[in-house]
């Protein structure tokens, strides 16, 4: 299987680390999307969204960072993605969650409105507005993560055995240290970051996106 990726986005680094921590063999192919790789006629070709990452399983193209993550799980039968009908549909939940409410707000409104410059609306008062409800709008999912899909007692967002809903939730949450999240106001997520951060593959998957992070490291920006 082939996988397209850029070893800094948000959307690749869950489905990296799912394949590290589970033995899956993929050929990576890396996509430049800071020098605009993605947006060349020879990716669109593959994959019209002009977004990574991307599975190639013989003929078979998937896209979207949560369908890949499933459709791997279940290739390789894993226990990370149960079968159970409500286990299962638990962790589909938890993935849209991450995937709507937060990953709206959060990743868009609040981080990539502030780094992107494509993201940064055209002038100084929309910039701020879209900024100012990012921020407020996250605080608010935070709130949800943090004392009702976690909370006392759950070390996971599915409860106490990890899935890729928490592979997923954590390469989203991330995102935000690259501003300067360190999200001391919910101690549970906290808790629950430092549980994905001890898997054994974190580390060497997220040492690029690590690096970018130090290098804004000390910038002025709105956090959460």
């Amino acid at each position: 299987m082939k996988l397209y990726y850029h070893p800094v986005s948000t959307a690749s680094r869950p489905v990296l680390l799912f394949a590290a921590e589970t033995g899956i063999d993929l050929d990576l192919k890396l996509v430049d999307i800071f020098k605009g790789e993605h947006l060349q006629p020879a990716y669109r070709a593959l994959n019209p969204n002009a977004l990574v990452p991307m599975l190639e399983d013989g003929d078979f193209c998937l896209t979207e960072s949560s369908a890949i993550l499933k459709y791997l799980a279940d290739k390789i039968d894993s226990p990370l993605y149960p079968k159970g009908l409500q286990q299962r549909a638990r962790v589909n939940e938890r993935m849209d969650w991450f995937n709507t409410q937060l990953s709206r707000d959060y990743c868009f409104g609040l981080v990539f409105a502030q780094l992107l410059p494509h993201h940064k609306r055209r002038s100084d008062e929309a910039q701020a507005g879209t900024v100012q409800w990012g921020q407020e709008r996250s605080k608010v999912w935070l709130q949800v993560l943090n004392d009702h899909i976690l909370g006392p007692g759950h070390n996971y967002v599915c409860g106490d055995a990890i899935s890729i809903a928490d592979h997923f939730g954590a390469g989203l949450l991330t995102l935000g240290e690259v501003i300067g999240c360190e999200f001391t106001d919910y101690p549970y997520v906290q808790g629950w970051l430092a549980r994905i951060k001890a898997l054994k593959s974190w580390k060497s998957v997220n040492a690029t996106f690590d690096g970018v992070a130090a290098a804004h490291k000390g910038e002025s920006f709105v956090t959460v």
